[in-house]
């Protein structure tokens, strides 16, 4: 058998590594430099089935065609005890809570202590990458702007982040392992229902950005936002004058710009709880404005209606938060 040793190899423009074919074995026992670069360096063409490194986001990532794009390649982490977290993080009890509880979503048991909000906060909007837990906004006694967040492997208190362009609370928290977005919400300036969606970059501290608008006239609060590694998804909540809605809308994430319709809920629902995978985000429980115990999903790389899902176990459920183990929230 022939053996090839090549210590650099490189286009004629060195700016890429050449297409090498028909190679039926590929063997070593140290390791292999895929390509690398940032979310915005990605190729313009690719293939279904490329595979680079994202320095963005310190994982490896395909081309899974041109519908879904770039896809994080998954995988469980040791540091989690076998499964990924789902935070809890404030509410009422009834009074207004700091509490941070965590549960692993792999094993059943009982919620156990995480630490604090740094102070009682209700109806605070949750995001997450793999890393961190993020915080945004919240009413605690009036609307609040703080952002504050947790290395989610490792039980704390929050650290400050930065702050949200609005105090507000009821905001729709979504993104991806890079991108975190807070959509709509109850805010203080202009008093009621705000449409603004702001956006931070969760490996990095700092204030909340402009990222577009919710299309939804009048604007919308109290829904709940489902996402892929592509996309987020906003759907449902209430008008200003408390009306629940179905219409849905999405952003693209790693841009910026207004939402675009996505399709509609099966009812007009708020207060409901969402989460969701690289595939499919659930809409279970919420107010129809009669408190309901409907699960709906949706498919998020194509837009269209939410169909029935199933049941949730009680009677019916508002106000409920959702999460789950590959692009939910917290």
């Amino acid at each position: 058998m022939s053996q090839l040793n090549v210590q650099n190899l490189s286009n004629e423009n060195e700016d890429g590594a050449p297409e090498i074919a028909n190679i039926s074995d590929f063997s070593a026992t140290s390791y292999m430099v895929p390509p690398k670069g940032t979310t915005a360096q990605r190729p313009s063409s690719p293939n279904p089935g490329d595979i680079r490194f994202n320095t963005d986001t310190a994982s490896l990532e395909y081309y899974k065609g041109n519908t879904i794009g770039w896809t994080q390649i998954e995988m469980t982490s040791p540091d989690l005890d076998g499964g990924a977290r789902g935070l809890f993080m404030g509410g009422e009890t009834p009074g207004y809570d700091a509490t941070i509880d965590y549960i692993t979503i792999s094993t059943l048991g009982n919620a156990i202590d995480f630490g604090d909000l740094s102070g009682n906060t209700s109806i605070p909007s949750a995001l997450a990458s793999r890393t961190r837990g993020v915080r945004g906004g919240g009413y605690t006694g009036s609307n609040t702007n703080i952002i504050e967040y947790v290395t989610i492997s490792i039980t704390s208190n929050v650290t400050d982040f930065g702050d949200l362009a609005e105090s507000k609370h009821w905001v729709q928290g979504g993104g991806n392992q890079t991108r975190g977005l807070f959509a709509g919400g109850n805010a203080d300036s202009p008093i009621g229902h705000t449409n603004t969606i702001e956006y931070i970059t969760i490996a990095q501290t700092g204030n909340a950005v402009n990222f577009g608008d919710i299309a939804r006239k009048p604007s919308t609060s109290s829904g709940s936002a489902m996402n892929s590694s592509t996309r987020a998804v906003f759907g449902g909540g209430s008008d200003p004058s408390s009306n629940a809605l179905n219409t849905m809308e999405y952003v693209t994430t790693s841009t910026t710009g207004n939402a675009a319709d996505f399709g509609d809920l099966t009812d007009n629902n708020s207060r409901y709880g969402g989460c969701s995978n690289s595939t499919r985000g659930l809409i279970g429980g919420g107010t129809t404005p009669s408190i309901t115990a409907s699960i709906t999903y949706i498919t998020i790389s194509s837009t269209g209606n939410a169909l029935d899902f199933g049941d949730i176990t009680t009677t019916g459920r508002a106000q409920a938060p959702g999460g789950s183990n590959a692009h939910g929230g917290l």
